[in-house]
């Protein structure tokens, strides 16, 4: 069905590109400087944690259960920061490494121990040949980074309504030997906002690996980011591989970064018994101590679930205005055009926006040219190879209301415009 411009005749179509470009040289003359680049928490969110600042002095106590966090030891994390991580993903805090402010830093140390040192007695990836990883798309651009930087190929797997394509994963993950693992982000979805479905989680559990060394890389970094009612639920991963009676499938990981500060988070990671032991041994290489004293923090402000549960709620105060913002500008400017879809998330950081075929690119240029910095098109793609050229992530968190606002006014005026011109060149 064709879209409002396409719809057009000649003389329609040629008077709606003039005005649209009126609308673009007015918005540049506003000398914009507007950042939607990348899902930052604003200052009004990390001002939030800021009274986790004054909870040690220089007479705090710095023990905790028994633990000095102000000296070395403890490689695996303080005793309650690893019961609080453990609470958060559902797991057994015997099986928690809680260390790094960076979750991403955790999955890199991860993917390059296997690279060097293998899996679970396996060959080291980089003595087995072309190894690939399969990378749900749109996706985390950073997740495909890492592996891309080990040589490893990545594959991109289609994103549906409930998580990724799993007749594609499976035929992948089965057929393939050389596939060795998987990235997802199971809960509010970078860039979609999804959460995966119970049917998807199981079907992950239930996968029968070609590779012994295959693992799933679940990165469950948004599970407390709800700003919409009660949210999304998520099935646990690990209740799942028990209900399937498979075992050293997962690694998961979760962090605090855009719980409290990004640059001082707590980060935390999870797997099978044996798999954990085998990270333990890789870390004890490259890991002294962890940062104790920032744990102490962490656990004497959140304390519990519960807590984090309270201080996410004013998060959610923050957040949501702006993402009913992107939906009451989306929907106003575009709904009615036929040019354009977008996911409606209820937690998360991210909006995932879908433009004409060959629109992405020119869309995020023009933006730029009128004062409004987003996500390059294509960054949701392996390589940056988006192959419709139709996705942009709208990232909505860190500007001002006010400033939001404007950059979704050029946002919308962009796609207009560059919609009408891709309909002039197909005549």
């Amino acid at each position: 069905m064709p879209n409002a411009y396409e719809a057009m005749n000649d003389a329609e179509l040629k008077a709606a590109i003039a005005d649209l470009e009126k609308q673009a040289d007015d918005l540049r003359a506003l000398d914009l400087k507007l950042d939607m680049a990348r899902g930052k928490p604003s200052p009004q969110q990390t001002a939030l944690s800021r009274p986790m600042l004054d909870l040690l002095g220089s007479e705090s106590d710095l023990s905790d259960e028994g633990v000095a966090a102000d000296n070395y030891g403890c490689p695996e994390g303080l005793p309650s920061a690893r019961r609080l991580a453990a609470e958060l993903l559902g797991v057994d805090e015997k099986n928690v490494i809680v260390n790094g402010s960076s979750s991403l830093n955790l999955m890199h140390d991860v993917v390059c121990n296997a690279y060097t040192h293998g899996i679970g007695g396996n060959k080291p990836w980089s003595q087995q040949g072309k190894v690939k990883f399969l990378c749900p798309a749109p996706g985390y651009d950073r997740h495909f980074t890492v592996t891309a930087r080990y040589g490893i190929e990545n594959v991109p797997v289609p994103m549906t309504p409930e998580g990724p394509d799993m007749d594609v994963v499976r035929r992948y993950v089965e057929e393939d030997p050389s596939v060795k693992g998987i990235w997802c982000v199971p809960m509010y979805a970078n860039p979609t906002g999804i959460t995966y479905s119970d049917e998807v989680v199981r079907a992950f559990a239930h996968l029968k690996p070609a590779a012994p060394d295959f693992r799933i890389f679940w990165d469950n970094a948004y599970c407390v980011h709800t700003f919409k009612g009660e949210g999304d639920r998520l099935l646990n991963i690990f209740d799942a591989l028990e209900e399937a009676g498979a075992a050293d499938l997962v690694y998961e990981f979760g962090s605090t970064a855009k719980v409290t500060f990004p640059s001082s988070g707590m980060a935390y990671m999870t797997a099978s018994p044996a798999d954990m032991a085998e990270v333990r041994a890789a870390f004890a290489s490259m890991r002294v101590s962890p940062e104790k004293i920032s744990q102490l923090a962490h656990v004497r402000f959140l304390k519990d679930a519960v807590g984090v549960r309270a201080h996410m709620e004013k998060h959610a105060a923050i957040v949501a205005p702006r993402f009913a913002l992107v939906e009451e500008k989306l929907t106003a400017g575009l709904a009615d055009l036929g040019v354009a879809t977008w996911t409606h998330p209820c937690g998360g950081y991210f909006v995932s926006f879908d433009g004409p075929e060959g629109s992405a690119k020119a869309i995020v240029s023009l933006a730029a040219e009128l004062g409004v910095k987003l996500t390059p098109a294509g960054a949701t793609w392996p390589y940056g190879k988006d192959p419709k050229d139709t996705n942009i992530r709208i990232a909505p968190t860190f500007p001002t209301l006010e400033e939001l606002g404007q950059a979704l006014d050029v946002f919308v005026v962009a796609v207009k415009l560059v919609s009408a011109r891709l309909a002039a060149e197909a005549r």
